[in-house]
């Protein structure tokens, strides 16, 4: 098996358990990060799994690695997504004012209503945005298709 598709399949490995731990709601998730700890597992789990989703996408398709004529700007959003994953946790700390990413109804901004809203907006946009890059590529491998 070469690098690429390791990567890929790690990286995939990742995001889906992740993914099915966040959807299933499970209590690994509340749990502390260590004993003591006033940091819940979700944070890091979720962080990896807001992390591997880009990397899955770059690994997974070869023209991102190696791009073409029309896949020039691509790439470079896609390496964009990985940055906006990796601040996930230091952004979301500074607009919840915590790791546990709980907001209430405060006045402030940091940690209020307003922050949440920020929080949840680059959260999805956090994991839209190399979904979105896999679609174009989909669309992209579909038009060349259509023109041979």
């Amino acid at each position: 098996m070469t690098k690429p598709k390791f990567y890929f399949f790690a990286s995939l490995t990742i995001f889906i358990t992740v993914a099915i731990l966040l959807i299933t709601g499970s209590f690994v998730l509340t749990e502390p990060l260590y004993n003591g700890s006033t940091i819940p597992m979700g944070t890091p789990l979720t962080w990896l799994g807001i992390m591997s989703l880009p990397l899955a996408v770059y690994f997974g398709v070869e023209r991102y690695r190696n791009p073409t004529k029309i896949y020039k700007f691509l790439p470079q959003l896609l390496k964009f997504s990985l940055a906006a994953a990796v601040l996930w946790v230091p952004i979301s700390y500074l607009l919840a004012g915590n790791l546990s990413f709980s907001f209430s109804e405060k006045e402030m901004f940091q940690g209020g209503q307003l922050a949440m809203k920020w929080f949840w907006g680059y959260s999805y946009g956090v994991v839209i945005l190399p979904l979105f890059l896999l679609i174009v590529h989909w669309v992209l491998k579909v038009v060349n298709m259509i023109r041979k």
